[in-house]
């Protein structure tokens, strides 16, 4: 399901390739990237209609398998807005009270006295469902 990124294409246009005996150099995805949300999702509440966060890893969502986790009720709440790439997805809220999982690193952007609005989000959830 998640998988090596192996291919990706330069700022000139040209295509790079690796595979499993390869040097690694070059295949990490780095920096801020925008994504859509979509609406109705926990994403979207937490973030409004676009997300901009941080990347540092070498593994995306294998896009041949989006489909059937569609299919068994995973949400894709926010793609990539250039390459199209899986940023965050989350459970029906039926399904779990608070499920989401994240491609990018919101450490990045979270302080002792500024957390991220994902923690934030996180930490709210799991009061209220003890209040509850």
């Amino acid at each position: 399901m998640i998988a090596l990124i192996d291919e990706w294409q330069d700022a000139d246009g040209t295509i790079q390739r690796r595979d499993e005996k390869s040097d690694l150099g070059g295949t990490m995805r780095l920096g801020a990237q925008s994504s859509d949300v979509k609406p109705g999702t926990l994403a979207h509440e937490i973030y409004g209609p676009v997300v901009t966060e941080r990347h540092r890893h070498r593994y995306e969502a294998n896009e041949h398998y989006l489909d059937r986790l569609q299919q068994a009720g995973l949400v894709i709440s926010a793609i990539t807005q250039r390459e199209k790439l899986t940023e965050v997805v989350e459970l029906p809220r039926e399904v779990h009270p608070w499920y989401v999982g994240v491609q990018f690193h919101p450490e990045f952007k979270s302080t002792p006295w500024d957390g991220h609005p994902l923690f934030i989000a996180f930490i709210k959830a799991a009061l209220n469902h003890k209040k509850a």
